[in-house]
């Protein structure tokens, strides 16, 4: 099991950061709300991961804290949910915000992440409260802080086109992606800003 990496980013695709650890690349899938805290490329960072095995795949999840790691853990413990779907969810939603949604039974807000239906959102409602019992939420807090918007930027095709496909990777459709970048393509300075703003609007 890989629980931790400590190394240099070398890229960062989102939602994929590649890391270099003694000489090796490890690509490494992260929520949205997470990739906006990463340093720069060139710049160390400490990773908490969950590696999983499919039958096609070998894929790294990370994270900047344990908090976070442990709430996609209980999340991809819920019958409909896999690591997919917990990505975009934690995409779409910080960990804090998420706890909420869940303790205030907010089944509009989370029928606006990519992939959760009605009866999926009922599911998470009735499962992950019981899981909240056994965790503590109030380490969730520290993210109920909002991430300042975008100052006004030059639209840049690349950018878009770079934001649309990250979305299409967390579950959107690829028309609806291309519509929430383009509803707010001229609030962005770069590629996370715009998909963050994209995020926060579609909620």
């Amino acid at each position: 099991m890989i629980g931790r990496l400590r190394g240099t980013i070398l890229e960062k695709q989102p939602p994929i950061v590649l890391l270099e650890l003694n000489g090796v690349g490890y690509e490494v899938h992260m929520p949205m709300t997470c990739f906006y805290e990463l340093p720069e490329i060139g710049q160390e960072v400490i990773l908490w991961t969950q590696f999983i095995v499919r039958e096609d795949a070998q894929l790294l999840y990370g994270f900047n804290d344990k908090q976070e790691r442990a709430l996609f853990r209980e999340l991809i413990k819920v019958n409909g949910v896999g690591p997919k779907l917990a990505l975009a969810i934690l995409s779409g939603m910080s960990a804090y915000q998420f706890v909420s949604a869940i303790e205030q039974e907010a089944i509009s807000r989370l029928v606006k992440l990519p992939g959760v239906g009605k009866k999926t959102a009922e599911r998470l409602v009735v499962e992950m409260k019981d899981r909240f019992k056994g965790l503590n939420v109030d380490l969730f807090n520290n993210s109920a802080i909002d991430l300042p918007g975008s100052s006004a930027a030059k639209q840049n095709s690349h950018i878009e086109a770079e934001a649309v496909s990250a979305l299409i990777s967390l579950g959107y459709k690829p028309q609806d992606a291309s519509r929430m970048i383009g509803k707010v393509a001229h609030g962005a300075t770069n590629c996370e800003a715009l998909i963050r703003e994209a995020l926060r609007a579609a909620l």
